[in-house]
């Protein structure tokens, strides 16, 4: 696949793209430091062992650049069949609740911008009569939860956004992979308690790529936290209230 990867220098995104580029995706990185653009290119590039890794800026809190990367990509690649978005922020509830220009920015970039960035993404997947468009949302946005309140709103809109677009253009060819990670253990995670489930990087990254390839509208991962979240989705209200999870 030909894919315009945003967020692939550090995470989850990281681990994912090296597992593609060493099966032999073609892959141009999106993101916003390009030293570390740089690195993860050249990194790649000796996973892949063949071809060079494009790279171009994009941050994801500033939308006028989006069009422009995703042309350098597009012409980098000579073409596109595959969209990934990993990036995003993170902040706990504690904090959030005493900065509220943090608030805010999770809120949009997690939310607002990234679909902005999809819907320019769809455009261009679907003019070439579709394509797949793989977007990291969150367990966080399954059910509303304490710790998570506003993190988790944000990525209860993002999961919806992908839900209807896979019901509106489905039919034209966009296949729409949500994925919804439980805790992994990652530097967004450090200093934070593990959870009994939380999940490597590398087992996140090859459960995600199955998913990728079989066309999965939706992904847990790692796949447990399917049980877990159903769990959680039928606790009632009362329950949830006294809750700390």
């Amino acid at each position: 696949m030909k894919v315009a990867f945003l967020g692939a220098t550090r995470g989850m995104g990281r681990s994912l793209s090296r597992l593609m580029a060493a099966r032999g995706d073609e892959l141009f990185l999106l993101g916003r430091e390009p030293a570390g653009l740089e690195r993860s290119a050249r990194d790649l590039e000796a996973r892949a062992g063949r071809g060079s890794v494009g790279v171009a800026v994009c941050d994801l809190e500033q939308p006028a650049g989006f069009a422009a990367a995703l042309d350098a990509a597009e012409a980098g690649l000579g073409g596109l069949d595959a969209v990934v978005v990993t990036a995003g922020v993170f902040a706990t509830q504690d904090v959030l609740e005493q900065d509220p220009e943090r608030a805010r920015r999770i809120l949009e970039v997690d939310f607002t911008d990234t679909v902005t960035f999809c819907e320019h993404a769809r455009r261009r997947l679907l003019a070439r009569g579709g394509g797949t468009l793989v977007v990291f949302s969150s367990v966080a946005g399954e059910r509303a939860r304490k710790p998570v309140v506003l993190y988790g709103a944000a990525k209860a809109g993002l999961t919806r956004y992908l839900e209807g677009l896979d019901h509106r253009f489905h039919a034209q060819g966009l296949r729409t992979v949500c994925v919804k990670p439980g805790f992994v253990k990652t530097s967004m995670t450090d200093g934070l308690p593990a959870p009994p489930f939380a999940g490597e990087l590398d087992e996140v990254a090859r459960v995600v790529l199955r998913a990728i390839d079989r066309g999965q509208p939706v992904v847990y991962a790692p796949p447990i936290w399917r049980w877990v979240m159903l769990v959680v989705r039928a606790l009632p209200r009362s329950i949830m209230r006294r809750a700390g999870f």
